[in-house]
């Protein structure tokens, strides 16, 4: 009995290395512990607004906990140049988010998309914003027109997944390529050109920046959130 015992904690414990060592060759790196919300904070201050909070594993926008400067959208402490980020996401009926990223921290700044292009993360169904091109569930958000929409049904979890490197971009959702561009160039400026921001000083331009999740005045769910650095 004790040799079965023995011989089962060694297997577990390879096992374990295991998985340990694939995740660690990954080179994923957790941004939401989920039980925290340490390594975020709401853009342009040092903490975290009282209508975010750690629900069951995931971050929670409750707008019903909005108290004074209650919510607001969360930033990375961190800024990333050149990463791949994975995360998943669900809407409740109705609702709008969006993540966004190569956001700007800088009081001049008064919100993170000012700066930062942005997947949009929506109920296409039941929001507004799903009647309008470019602005469904997956879409480079008034940029770009997703491929495809392989996007879940309202209140089940979506996996997705950008990848920005060396100025190329991805968007993936669902596992489905759903977007693809060049950053910065001239058919960037382009785009920015025909877009709402063609008039926003320093929108889509910065090379660095951090991750944000954005506050729309709905409730959405964000988990196992994870990002790798490229070289």
């Amino acid at each position: 009995m004790k040799q079965f015992l023995l011989s089962t904690i060694i297997v577990a414990t390879i096992g374990f290395s295991a998985t340990a060592q694939t995740k660690k060759e990954k080179g994923f790196t957790s941004l939401f512990d989920g039980k925290t919300t340490k390594g975020w904070h709401t853009y342009n201050k040092t903490t975290v607004g009282s209508a975010w909070e750690v629900q069951d594993g995931t971050l929670h926008m409750s707008p019903t906990k909005k108290g004074k400067d209650g919510g607001g959208d969360l930033v990375s402490d961190k800024e990333y140049a050149n990463f791949h980020l994975k995360l998943e996401w669900k809407v409740a009926p109705k609702a709008n988010s969006g993540i966004i990223f190569y956001v700007h921290e800088d009081p001049k700044y008064g919100q993170t998309y000012l700066t930062g292009p942005e997947m949009q993360v929506l109920d296409n169904d039941g929001h507004p914003d799903g009647k309008i091109t470019k602005h469904r569930a997956g879409d480079l958000y008034d940029m770009i027109k997703s491929t495809s929409e392989p996007v879940k049904p309202v209140g089940e979890w979506n996996k997705a997944e950008i990848i920005s490197n060396k100025g190329k971009l991805t968007f993936i959702l669902n596992g489905v390529k759903v977007v693809n561009t060049t950053l910065w160039d001239d058919n960037w400026k382009a785009l920015i050109a025909g877009s709402k921001f063609a008039k926003w000083e320093g929108f889509g331009t910065y090379k660095t920046g951090k991750i944000a999740l954005q506050d729309h005045g709905d409730d959405v769910w964000y988990k196992n959130i994870m990002i790798k650095e490229l070289k």
